[in-house]
């Protein structure tokens, strides 16, 4: 049905339209997060990274003053450090012909010594810290510096402990964990993963300050996409009533015109049986009135009076044969003189079929009738739409109502289309009980109904209309039960 049909792609467009929108909500929220969770990780490596430029700062200051030892038995300046900077957790001095209590110092010196920067001593990640020793004259100088004490919490961009981001300083395979971050979300890996990679700015601390986020399914603005979908739906669900509303008003309105049609048509039949039937008693009264008025002139007594009263009669006969020769004028169809030129029209049988369908699709639905329609493309008839429609229109009524005293499950309609013998044809079967025996060769007869309370006018009319057109209806009884229509019409010069 059509209806049907276009509802169908009316929720297809819908589940279209949701999809692509909750779509773009979910990109658009995966993009925000991303920009959000790259913005982070800048500032991460920023303040990190003037945090070792300022061990680097402080070690060449250590050796560009070269402080002394101050007075017997004060605190050598360097010592006080760890009291400046709390992450500097040791501050150890190699005096001139002096030897460093550990050989990792030692190589760690001669490698500041030949790249003129400071140089990291036996890195271990794991532990939390790192030394780094500055080779200089007369004395060398090395930091032992807490990895967590030297982040600067209160300017840290997330919350370290509820924050999805996990942050860690890399270098090699050694790896620091400065912020835990979604771990279980990390490991599932599922969803959308960010990562940022980026050495800090102190070539002498080549750490890489590594931050990754997993952003799973359960992060996406469902709520947004639900409502994005509830109102895709609601204003489908309007739209499918404004359409519900607009095709009743337009199948109210075609059967309206079908109906007003069919009436004047109708009329048109009363009126030529009628006039067919009142012509013949009319004509005998004529001849009898005629031939009594004619015996009458040999009667001697009241010879006037009769023949006055015998052509009052013949004049009023004729009158009333006149009254009713106008009345069939006034109604009857145009008389075609063949059915290529009663027909100007070209019919696709296949669409007409398809329109009556959609007309009494509520009447298939309050019946239980299920209606097939097997047609091919391109059978095209010359013929007259209005007719055309009327006839189909006829068939289909009949057939359901044809098909209200049988079972619900044998309510099937059966509709095809094709081409028979050069003509175009209209197969309509149902599942009623079919055609009486006796009554099939009057079932075109003008007043002759199978149906109590019919006017018997319908299938002479369509009969007659379809003749109009240089065509044919027929009817017989299926093998299996049901009756079957068939209506022929002439094929247009442009049918396939």
């Amino acid at each position: 049905m059509r209806t049907s049909g276009g509802s169908v792609w009316w929720w297809v467009g819908g589940a279209v339209v949701s999809l692509a929108g909750a779509t773009l909500l979910a990109r658009q929220s995966i993009d925000e997060q991303r920009a959000l969770f790259e913005t982070d990780a800048r500032i991460v490596h920023r303040l990190l990274s003037q945090q070792v430029v300022q061990h680097d700062a402080i070690l060449d200051t250590l050796a560009l003053l070269q402080p002394g030892p101050d007075s017997a038995g004060a605190t050598p300046p360097e010592q006080r450090l760890p009291a400046l900077y709390p992450h500097i957790l040791a501050v150890q001095r190699r005096d001139r012909g002096a030897t460093w209590p550990e050989a990792a110092l030692t190589d760690a010196e001669a490698r500041s010594k030949a790249t003129k920067r400071p140089a990291l001593a036996d890195l271990d990640l794991g532990s939390g810290r790192y030394r780094l020793v500055q080779a200089a004259e007369p004395a060398a100088f090395a930091l032992t510096i807490d990895l967590k004490g030297m982040v600067p919490w209160s300017e840290w961009p997330m919350q370290p402990q509820t924050s999805p981001v996990q942050v860690r300083l890399e270098h090699a395979d050694q790896a620091f964990e400065l912020q835990p971050g979604d771990v279980a979300a990390l490991s599932a890996g599922t969803g959308w993963r960010f990562e940022f990679h980026k050495h800090l700015a102190a070539a002498s601390q080549p750490f890489d300050v590594v931050a990754r986020q997993q952003l799973g399914w359960s992060r996406l603005p469902w709520g947004r996409m639900l409502g994005w979908v509830a109102a895709v739906a609601g204003v489908l669900a309007l739209l499918a009533q404004w359409q519900r509303q607009r095709t009743a008003r337009r199948r109210a309105e075609e059967l309206l015109r079908l109906g007003q049609v069919a009436r004047l048509n109708t009329l048109g039949e009363l009126a030529a049986g009628m006039a067919h039937e009142l012509n013949q008693p009319l004509t005998a009264v004529l001849a009898n009135t005629q031939a009594a008025q004619r015996l009458l002139a040999d009667d001697p007594p009241e010879l006037d009076t009769a023949r006055g009263a015998m052509a009052q009669a013949v004049a009023q006969a004729r009158r009333a044969a006149d009254v009713v020769g106008r009345l069939r004028t006034a109604v009857e169809r145009p008389k075609h003189q063949g059915g290529a030129e009663a027909s100007d029209g070209v019919v696709d049988l296949a669409e007409a079929v398809q329109r009556a369908l959609h007309l009494l699709d509520p009447e298939c639905r309050r019946r239980g009738v299920q209606a097939t329609l097997q047609a091919p493309e391109g059978v095209r008839v010359q013929a007259d739409p209005v007719a055309v429609d009327q006839i189909v229109h006829n068939l289909l009524m009949n057939a359901l109502q044809a098909m209200e005293g049988v079972d619900a499950a044998r309510r099937t309609l059966t509709l095809s289309v094709g081409v028979a013998q050069g003509l175009g044809e209209l197969v309509v079967a149902d599942r009623g009980p079919g055609i009486a025996t006796e009554a099939l060769p009057r079932l075109f007869e003008p007043f002759f109904s199978t149906r109590d309370g019919g006017l018997g006018l319908g299938l002479p009319l369509c009969e007659t209309l379809a003749q109009g057109m240089g065509g044919s209806l027929a009817a017989a009884n299926r093998p299996d039960g049901g009756a079957v229509f068939t209506l022929r019409l002439p094929l247009s010069k442009t049918s396939a």
